[in-house]
């Protein structure tokens, strides 16, 4: 009996061990709109799962994975970026409560043959106007504090709608997530004032909210992946900008690939610095401080 008694009981602890998994009931897509939204979320019990976890600088070719899409499969709510970038799990969307943090942001455009040197749908979503021209939405609005300010407002106003018993809450953790928001978009204003230069090449196409919203230029924004590296051609071209342009550095993405940087850093002495598009890490406002003093210590 004794023996017997003991049996039950592992059988009863392994029973528990792999039951059914809890799954959260808000997703959020990307770190930008699961730190906005775990922010919103605090002190209302209400847990929030991120999806898309992946040291990651774009969404192309992007697939979830099972337990992604069982944890999206389970939520009640999808916060999503929008403007395009989930374009990837559109059909899981499609059936799906989803809380559109882009809502009355100003989408940039750019036309098909943009000055790119390899043209992949980085985030972007195409559209034909009635010139029958392709237009590409650029999707990375979370680069602006400005549009993230935005983005926390629309998230908020759907998570009251959704919640009601915790708006009071929810509109509270607004107004501090926004001070901090402020606080970040002030800080880029003083740092990034008074550069001696305010021209960037960039390689990866996704900084021209963080531009708009300091006030820089992006004149060149170089596509490039393993494989599909810059011609010889276009390395003469990008030597050539640089040296016209006489700029004292040249931008990669910390999970970019930099080869064509490198040459290019080389040949013209210009210095080689990292950006962050904050699709990967732990922390938003992290990386958008490190784009903040980066661009600040390289073109002072």
């Amino acid at each position: 009996m004794k023996k017997f008694a003991i049996l039950l009981a592992l059988l009863a602890f392994l029973t528990g061990c792999s039951g059914t998994k809890e799954y959260a009931p808000i997703a959020a897509t990307t770190l930008p709109v699961y730190e906005f939204t775990s922010r919103l979320c605090e002190g209302t019990g209400l847990s929030v799962t991120r999806l898309v976890t992946e040291s990651v600088s774009c969404l192309h070719d992007y697939s979830l994975n099972v337990a992604q899409v069982r944890a999206a499969e389970a939520a009640e709510t999808i916060v999503i970026n929008g403007a395009g970038l989930e374009e990837f799990m559109e059909d899981l969307l499609h059936d799906t409560d989803c809380i559109d943090s882009s809502a009355e942001i100003d989408i940039l455009e750019f036309e098909e043959g943009r000055d790119h040197d390899h043209d992949h749908d980085h985030g972007a979503k195409e559209e034909e106007d009635h010139s029958g021209h392709h237009h590409e939405q650029d999707s990375h609005i979370w680069l602006s504090p400005a549009n993230a300010m935005v983005m926390s407002r629309n998230i908020c106003e759907g998570l009251c709608s959704r919640y009601p018993q915790h708006a009071d809450t929810f509109r509270d953790n607004l107004e501090a997530l926004l001070a901090d928001l402020e606080a970040l978009q002030t800080y880029g204003e003083g740092q990034l004032e008074d550069l001696s230069c305010r021209e960037l090449i960039t390689f990866h196409d996704g900084f021209a909210y963080f531009a708009q919203c300091y006030d820089l230029e992006i004149i060149r924004a170089v596509e490039e992946e393993s494989g599909a590296e810059a011609s010889a051609a276009e390395l003469i071209e990008l030597i050539e900008e640089v040296e016209h342009h006489d700029l004292p550095a040249i931008f990669t993405e910390i999970n970019g690939s930099v080869s064509a940087a490198d040459i290019i850093a080389r040949e013209t002495g210009a210095a080689l610095y990292t950006l962050d598009m904050a699709m990967s890490g732990d922390s938003w406002f992290d990386a958008m401080y490190h784009n903040i003093d980066t661009i600040k210590e390289a073109l002072q």
